[in-house]
């Protein structure tokens, strides 16, 4: 029996376990996110800074998808992504 106020090392292991996920957790996060700063169109529209989900080639995975929910704004995603049924739509190679 372990008298309170001592840690064992069963404790140790669960706390940096617990911590080692945590930092891998928060990492992934941020490595999918990629800010886009504010500039000036043509027309002479502001548009303001913004997080994106970072680019690559898949739909699925972008904040704008179904399925996805924006972290910093709160909105759903609307766009059908690349596991949608190809007989939904007349491109038969969006996303790619």
């Amino acid at each position: 029996m372990v008298e309170p106020g001592i840690t064992t090392a069963e404790d140790v292991m669960k706390k940096v376990i617990l911590a080692a996920a945590l930092v891998m957790t928060m990492a992934s996060v941020a490595a999918a996110d990629t800010y886009v700063k504010g500039y000036t169109k043509s027309d002479g529209t502001y548009v303001q800074g913004h997080y994106r989900s970072s680019p690559n080639a898949q739909k699925f995975d972008n904040y704008s998808s179904q399925g996805q929910t924006n972290p910093y704004t709160g909105q759903k995603g609307t766009q059908p992504h690349e596991f949608s049924s190809p007989y939904d739509q007349k491109n038969y190679n969006y996303g790619r």
